[in-house]
């Protein structure tokens, strides 16, 4: 899993934009239920894009939002109402809370996930794979938060 210390200090530098967002037609709330978290302690950063080149890497997405949240047995991240589209969410689970993920030798030593619960292989997932759809109605996803080491 390759997540470059630049791709994950721009998650977590982006402003957090949760503030109420106006209804838009056709769009709808997206918040992230993830579970699976190893401990309580820390923070999970997430990021939400409808930009396929700005997965996971929110810095290329102005319009991506942010959220950093305690770490808990089970989180739920809102992200407020969001127009209509295709997108995809990142997480990382912040143990230390130095908002960055810790590498040893190229591998994450603290936890991931991303939206549909994306299969990793060598690295994160395509767009396309963690990819879902806000059509006219709220959207709850669910990841389970994953650990190498």
């Amino acid at each position: 899993m390759r997540h470059g210390s630049r791709a994950v200090a721009a998650l977590i530098a982006a402003p957090v934009l949760l503030a109420a967002t106006p209804p838009a037609a056709g769009g709808g709330k997206v918040s992230m239920e993830v579970t699976g978290l190893r401990n309580a302690k820390g923070q999970v950063l997430a990021c939400l894009t409808a930009q396929p080149k700005a997965f996971p890497d929110c810095s290329k997405d102005p319009a991506a939002r942010t959220a950093i949240v305690p770490a808990a047995g089970t989180v739920r991240i809102e992200f407020g109402h969001v127009p209509a589209g295709r997108y995809a969410i990142s997480l990382i689970h912040d143990e230390n809370g130095n908002r960055k993920m810790d590498m040893a030798i190229m591998m994450p030593k603290e936890g991931y996930g991303f939206s549909r619960n994306a299969p990793v292989s060598f690295g994160p997932p395509k767009f396309a794979k963690a990819a879902f759809d806000v059509t006219g109605g709220d959207v709850v996803q669910q990841a389970k938060m994953r650990y190498l080491l």
